[in-house]
């Protein structure tokens, strides 16, 4: 059991009438207020258990077992790989439903049928039906495990013929994981949530690898030395085929085109086996993320899938086109370049970093925020000491304040201003750069979605 603060009982918020409640602003603002949020509150949203995700889903008349489903977890890349992966079979010709978390600029982004957002009707009706289903029950679901029942349900109205489920946090006991997916995918595994899943990396593989379904295949991004055992393991006792993408594809080779994407070199034991294959996110760990979204196509096709070569080349070249994924080394200014990234742990900040190295750039300016329960220290330590740092918060409970962080990172030889707000940073950010400059926004998702 997880030690977590008291919150609030919200039983009676749930039962309260509905006619109130007509417009998607005040079904939005219902839902951010009223429910546990992990992304406000933190922990106290955590729940270490399926209860409610089960009650919704029998409340609901088990909307999940309407399609075919692939599971995606990680520590990093797993929002990136979801994307891909949701592209290539929209491509194919399959109706793809998508469900991501956190969401950047709009709630719909979490739930999309074929990249197009769920319409705000549907989000009303949903809500307005659990209240009703809700008046006897009196359940206190969290935020998200009412948001993933919701895109469930929608999924099977609109006749999805195949999600992809991203994880929320961990895999055992998120409220994703009551699917049986024709696949599940890990991505990667490095310290983040420590509090919740554990402080060291085979701790966090379990609970990732919670995931694993009995006789189901499972795609492993990455072979680490300390969790490569725990999956076997899992696996192994599971009866479940397991494979480690990193031991079947590297992206050996990779450069910029005029067209504005990233061409790679995909390399096998018997050579290259994608030459020039474009994508159009451009941040570079995606060399790391497209192995993992390759074999887990390679599985697929193994089933009886039909992703051909030439509409997994459409797929990744068009990702963004397809499924408005946002926030990954985006390009959001020119003159001076102006870039944001959602990495906000140690592993993603070191990939954050090294991009910055590889750009070209007069000075650096950094606009960082973060949040309270993260690794501050060691994402602090990553940072480039010879940028102008610009500290700054966004609108959220659990955002570290300014000043705070910027004493912090004093202590790493980061220095620069606080600001109360991340518009305000930014727009000093930009007010003092050079036509030569990088300016770059991150620390946190919520901060990018902010200037977003």
């Amino acid at each position: 059991m997880i030690d977590r603060p008291l919150i609030v009982n919200f039983a009676e918020l749930f039962v309260h009438k509905i006619e109130g409640m007509k417009t998607y602003q005040e079904v939005i603002d219902y839902l951010y207020s009223q429910l546990p949020m992990f992304h406000r509150i933190g922990a106290a949203a955590y729940k270490d258990n399926l209860d409610n995700t089960i009650r919704l889903d029998e409340m609901y008349h088990f909307p999940h077992r309407s399609f075919k489903s692939i599971h995606v977890a990680g520590t990093n890349g797993k929002g990136s790989v979801s994307h891909m992966l949701a592209s290539v079979l929209q491509e194919a010709g399959y109706k793809t439903g998508l469900y991501t978390s956190p969401h950047l600029k709009d709630f719909r982004e979490r739930i999309r049928v074929n990249g197009e957002m769920i319409p705000e009707e549907a989000v009303v009706q949903f809500t307005e039906s659990f209240l009703a289903k809700n008046e006897k029950q009196q359940m206190e679901p969290s935020f998200f495990e009412l948001t993933v029942s919701m895109a469930f349900d929608y999924f099977r109205s609109q006749q999805v013929e195949v999600a992809v489920i991203e994880v929320g946090l961990g895999g055992r006991l998120d409220s994703t994981n009551i699917i049986t997916p024709e696949v599940s995918v890990i991505t990667n595994i490095s310290f983040d949530h420590m509090a919740l899943l554990g402080n060291t990396l085979p701790k966090i593989a379990a609970e990732k690898g919670g995931i694993i379904k009995p006789g189901f295949p499972v795609v492993i991004g990455e072979s680490n030395i300390e969790t490569k055992p725990v999956f076997e393991q899992m696996a192994g006792k599971a009866g479940s085929p397991i494979v480690f993408a990193d031991q079947f594809y590297e992206a050996t080779y990779g450069m910029l085109t005029p067209d504005g994407k990233q061409s790679l070199n995909i390399r096998s034991q018997e050579g290259v086996v994608y030459s020039d294959l474009r994508i159009d996110l451009l941040g570079i760990y995606q060399r790391l993320n497209v192995p993992t979204v390759l074999k887990t196509i390679t599985i697929l096709n193994e089933k009886g899938w039909n992703l051909t070569e030439d509409i997994i080349r459409k797929g990744l070249a068009n990702t963004i086109y397809n499924t408005n994924l946002m926030g990954r080394w985006q390009i959001i200014g020119h003159n001076p370049l102006t870039i944001c990234d959602t990495g906000h742990n140690p592993a993603g900040i070191q990939l954050v970093v090294e991009q910055i190295n590889q750009t070209a750039w007069e000075k650096l300016h950094m606009v960082i925020g973060m949040v309270n329960d993260k690794d501050q220290k060691e994402v602090l330590s990553l940072l480039p000491t010879h940028a102008t740092y610009y500290f700054t918060k966004a609108n959220i409970p659990r955002a570290t304040e300014p000043e705070e962080l910027a004493a912090k990172a004093a202590r790493f030889a980061l220095k620069g201003n606080s600001y109360s707000s991340v518009r305000q940073a930014l727009s000093e950010a930009l007010a003092n750069a050079g036509t030569n400059d990088l300016v770059f926004v991150g620390g946190s998702t919520f901060v990018v979605a902010e200037i977003l």
